[in-house]
């Protein structure tokens, strides 16, 4: 008997999807990539929504992730102005982006 190896791929493939839904509009606005979702990330989303030009106050709700609240997020979006909105922990409920994604993943 031989033993016989074959080159598998090691776990899954990954693919991030950053996104904002307007409540109002229900534009979707996203950022994606293939590695993990950083601080660096949610800037590059809220560099894409200051480049909207919205003639209203622009608020972003975000969950409690830790790049999320980093100070180089809080720091941009003071600067472009955007409001940040943080909802409790474990209140995926309360997040309307969420809604989508189950929405996108009982249909792909």
């Amino acid at each position: 008997m031989t033993r016989l190896f074959l080159r598998a791929p090691a776990g899954r493939q990954r693919f991030n999807v950053l996104g904002a839904l307007n409540a109002l509009t229900h534009e979707l606005v996203t950022v994606t990539n293939d590695t993990y979702l950083t601080a660096t990330d949610v800037c590059a989303l809220l560099r894409h929504l200051a480049a909207l030009n919205f003639d209203v106050p622009l608020t972003v709700v975000l969950d409690n992730a830790r790049y999320q609240r980093c100070a180089q997020v809080v720091r941009l979006a003071a600067s472009l102005p955007i409001e940040l909105g943080f909802l409790p922990p474990y209140s995926p409920n309360l997040n309307l982006i969420e809604r989508l994604w189950k929405f996108v993943k009982k249909y792909i």
